[in-house]
């Protein structure tokens, strides 16, 4: 038996070779999110503000709670299972952008918080992939779609 001596915490980290501005807004604006991870939005990110997201493929949602957006630099939210999620965007240079993405506050036993927290980094990994994808070259490469088409809700 494993033993956990502090609660795990997903990290997932990419380099976007774009602005922070865009890397940033990206992530604020559902008309781009939409383009490389969740489907649907309730709308932008706002302090303070509760907004829902949508995979409307597998037929799942999230309400979550912007608590901090810092234009440029940071985003924290809270999900509705009391996750929170942290992004941070960290320029490189005028057209570079070193994004770290920070999931935490997993529940259950341990096995359960591990499978989660390994779970979680792979998804923000495939996130970050996407948006370099769109940012960079202009392609949607629907990650998020094509990683369980069996789990998709039929019509």
């Amino acid at each position: 038996m494993i033993i956990l001596i502090q609660d795990p915490v997903a990290k997932a980290e990419m380099l976007i070779r774009k602005p922070a501005e865009e890397v940033f807004e990206a992530f604020v604006d559902p008309n781009v999110t939409t383009k490389f991870w969740f489907t649907k939005s309730s709308g932008r990110l706002e302090e303070g503000k509760r907004v829902r997201w949508d995979w409307e493929m597998y037929g799942v949602g999230d309400d979550v709670l912007v608590k901090a957006l810092e234009p440029n630099r940071r985003i924290l939210i809270e999900s509705a299972d009391g996750t929170t999620t942290e992004w941070t965007f960290a320029p490189r240079s005028e057209r570079e952008t070193f994004v770290t993405i920070m999931n935490s506050g997993f529940t259950g036993n341990g096995d359960e918080i591990a499978n989660q927290a390994i779970d979680s980094m792979g998804g923000y990994t495939m996130v970050l992939c996407g948006l370099k994808a769109l940012l960079e070259h202009g392609v949607v490469l629907n990650l998020v779609g094509d990683k369980a088409p069996d789990a998709h809700v039929k019509e």
